[in-house]
């Protein structure tokens, strides 16, 4: 089971595990922005051979994109021996749908002055499993495993994971897999009833201090809703060796 194939160089097909949570009939935006993430580390990996880390990944979601072919591409905006800035984006019928900018950095020891004051939260041995279809529709939503401790409108800790490759048989990374679940964090803490407020995202940012391992990816998140129609989903990700960075998406709000 896989969220996309690749059928040309550049062009990838999203299977029926990509259908959206808006729209079950449309791509959930997740998925992409896991392959978006995976492009970039292709490229890196393809062009140089130091291992240069991802410490930011910032999306900007265009529009809704249907359940068809979307076509790749990525360039180096900013080379650099130690730090580059690197740009991919999916397109659909020649309309760009998904950009991300990535900051990508030359790893070094910093051990001796490791440390984050950022909370930690209980491992998902501690939570119990919450069924996510019973809120949101669609194939990708269908296809996460969740365990959630819900403690009031728009404020949640949960943990997330997916059996499911990102691109049938290619070896993806970790924060290419961690990338793929960083989307569904503005649907698990919500704030209102989706049927009654429309609250999409319209991009993601998120800082990593680290790479993440493991197949859990930690969410400790918070929604608010100001009084003009815009919201805002903060999180702090985590793997189950703690802390590594912070997730936020800008909501518009719609009543239906």
């Amino acid at each position: 089971m896989a969220y996309f194939e690749r059928v040309g160089a550049s062009v990838f097909r999203p299977t029926r595990h990509v259908g959206g949570a808006w729209d079950p009939e449309e791509q959930h935006i997740g998925p992409a922005l896991g392959l978006l993430a995976h492009l970039v580390e292709q490229d890196r990996d393809a062009r140089r051979d130091d291992g240069l880390h991802i410490g930011r990944l910032s999306y900007d979601i265009h529009g809704r994109v249907p359940l068809e072919d979307v076509e790749s591409g990525v360039r180096v905006a900013r080379a650099g021996r130690t730090v580059e800035l690197v740009e991919a984006e999916l397109a659909h019928a020649g309309r760009t749908v998904v950009a991300v900018r990535a900051w990508l950095m030359r790893p070094g020891d910093s051990g001796a002055v490791e440390g984050t004051g950022l909370p930690g939260i209980p491992g998902p041995e501690s939570m119990k499993p919450w069924d996510p279809s019973t809120v949101w529709p669609g194939g990708f939503v269908a296809s996460a495993e969740v365990r959630r401790d819900r403690t009031g409108p728009g404020r949640a800790a949960f943990w997330i994971r997916t059996e499911h490759q990102l691109v049938a048989g290619e070896p993806v990374g970790p924060l290419a897999g961690a990338a793929t679940l960083f989307d569904l964090a503005n649907g698990m803490a919500v704030r209102a009833d989706p049927q009654d407020l429309a609250f999409p995202n319209l991009d993601l940012t998120a800082h990593l201090f680290r790479q993440p391992r493991g197949a859990w990816t930690g969410f400790d998140t918070t929604v608010s809703f100001g009084p003009t129609g815009l919201g805002l989903t903060s999180s702090t990700l985590h793997d189950q060796h703690g802390p590594l960075g912070t997730l936020a998406q800008s909501l518009t709000l719609r009543t239906h």
